[in-house]
């Protein structure tokens, strides 16, 4: 009797216990409904604007300090997300390389030096490094020469094999390839700047007399590429129709068009076939510079350093926590794929795409996110085949807050009409106006016909408040709305 007493008790205790529960939790959400209304019908009106007749959109606003959705639209709509993918690439490099990490190239060679003869072959070998410029192959060429090297006996040999062979993600297509958001990916290679855009060339082309073709000139210079100069100089006043393309499955670069007098030419960063190739000529280059030769018979080929070989020079780059303000800045769809591979080598020993999206499906896993919600084939976010929802973008952008390395998440985040490149980045002719200048630290997305927007806002009350803004099937740009919205969460209050 006692013991069914005492069940009774509990059982009235539980009741209570679940309706004072359940009316402060409903009273908390009425709190919520009614302090963040002026948000939730500025940004109702918006999605009514006549650019988003026909587009399919999802929105979610969250307060960053809790995770509580204050404002949602489709939450659950699957859209392509494009760069706003990358959100998802940089959390889980950062995871799992780690802040510090860095891409490493090595020379090393199978042989001996002798009397300033090196009797072996020369190998590079490279692990993805997206920063290496014709400056570190000049380095590299400095630290041989002043190890007494001055003729190489032996083959000149790239070593890319620490990631596979496929060179483009399946969402490139042929259209793109000439185009440095279209680059291949190999684990040796060079960038032409600093925006890092591996495995590419500037092609420049400026004006000269009526008439002739127009001087063109590579950075960096490389006989790997062929230039096909069929344009043309014209008087001052037509218009500059020249176009610079690289032609499919080739090296050949093919100019066209008409240049006038007077104008400031064109400038292309056109990717090249074989990042590998590419690499090695810039590096033999800087070696002729510091008086390093190789013999009559010697050869530029692509290989695997044999396992007894000896380092003889390292180039370390900066640390991913630094890398990450050019890859999402600047959204370098090069280094999404590169960290991609990356992460498949470290995770799988495997530096192919598969490997590297699946340490992308694991980490989203480990957050507590629905990997069933995420579908993605690349890491950059290029194809249109990629599916995400704003809940679970949001959801991951909330999760990123407790982790350690978020202050090199939070900081590559563009910021709101900064008109400095690396800190702006693709935000910097945007949002330049108040209230959402400066308050807004957000990734943007842009393909045919898609646009999106995610990040961090912080209103008018300084709180924080997370967001993410996705839209396909567009007639017209809806750049403008997401602007919008974004400029209304920055001036809401609570």
């Amino acid at each position: 009797m006692l013991q069914q007493k005492f069940i009774k008790i509990f059982l009235a205790f539980t009741l209570v216990m679940g309706m004072t529960f359940t009316f402060f939790t409903e009273h908390a959400a009425a709190k919520t409904a009614i302090a963040y209304s002026g948000l939730q019908s500025s940004v109702d009106a918006i999605l009514l604007d006549n650019k988003m007749k026909g587009v399919s959109s999802s929105v979610v606003i969250r307060k960053a300090s809790t995770g509580e959705i204050i404002y949602q639209s489709n939450a659950d709509q699957a859209i392509t997300p494009a760069s706003t993918l990358k959100i998802l690439t940089a959390a889980a490099a950062l995871e799992t390389l780690g802040e510090n990490y860095q891409f490493k190239t090595e020379v090393l060679t199978n042989g001996k030096v002798a009397k300033g003869t090196l009797k072996g072959n020369l190998y590079v070998r490279g692990t993805g490094d997206p920063t290496l410029l014709k400056s570190d192959f000049d380095h590299l060429a400095t630290q041989l020469a002043k190890r007494g090297v001055k003729r190489v006996a032996g083959n000149l040999v790239g070593d890319d094999t620490w990631f596979d062979t496929v060179r483009l993600s399946p969402s490139i297509d042929k259209m793109d390839e000439t185009y440095y958001y279209a680059a291949q990916i190999s684990a040796l290679t060079v960038s032409p700047n600093t925006d890092y855009d591996a495995g590419t060339v500037i092609v420049e082309a400026k004006p000269t007399t009526r008439g002739k073709v127009p001087k063109v000139t590579l950075t960096p210079a490389t006989a790997v590429v062929q230039v096909v100069n069929r344009a043309k100089t014209v008087p001052k006043g037509y218009k500059n129709t020249v176009k610079i393309e690289r032609q499919y499955k080739t090296n050949k670069i093919v100019i066209t068009g008409n240049m006038p007098i007077g104008s400031t030419g064109k400038r292309e960063w056109v990717t090249v076939s074989n990042p590998t190739a590419y690499a090695l000529d810039v590096f033999k280059k800087s070696l002729a510079v510091k008086g390093i030769t190789f013999i009559p018979s010697s050869k530029t080929i692509r290989g695997k350093t044999p396992v007894n070989s000896q380092v003889l020079v390292v180039k370390n780059s900066m640390p991913l926590k630094s890398l990450m303000r050019p890859f999402m800045k600047l959204s370098n769809n090069s280094h999404a794929e590169v960290l991609a591979k990356a992460m498949g080598k470290k995770q799988y020993g495997e530096g192919s795409w598969g490997a590297g999206l699946q340490v992308m499906q694991d980490y989203a896993q480990s957050v507590g996110l629905d990997t069933n919600e995420w579908i993605f084939e690349d890491a950059s976010g290029m194809s249109h085949a990629n599916k995400i929802t704003s809940a679970q973008l949001t959801e991951l952008l909330y999760q990123v807050r407790t982790a350690p390395w978020y202050s090199s998440f939070s900081q590559a985040l563009p910021v709101a009409g900064s008109p400095e490149r690396l800190i702006g980045g693709t935000l910097k002719s945007r949002l330049t106006a108040a209230p959402a200048k400066g308050k807004v630290f957000a990734k943007t997305g842009n393909l045919n016909k898609v646009s999106a927007l995610a990040g961090y806002a912080q209103n008018s009350d300084g709180e924080l408040l997370i967001f993410s803004v996705l839209t396909q099937d567009q007639t017209v740009s809806t750049v403008p709305i997401l602007d919008r919205i974004a400029t209304v969460i920055a001036s809401s209050k609570k």
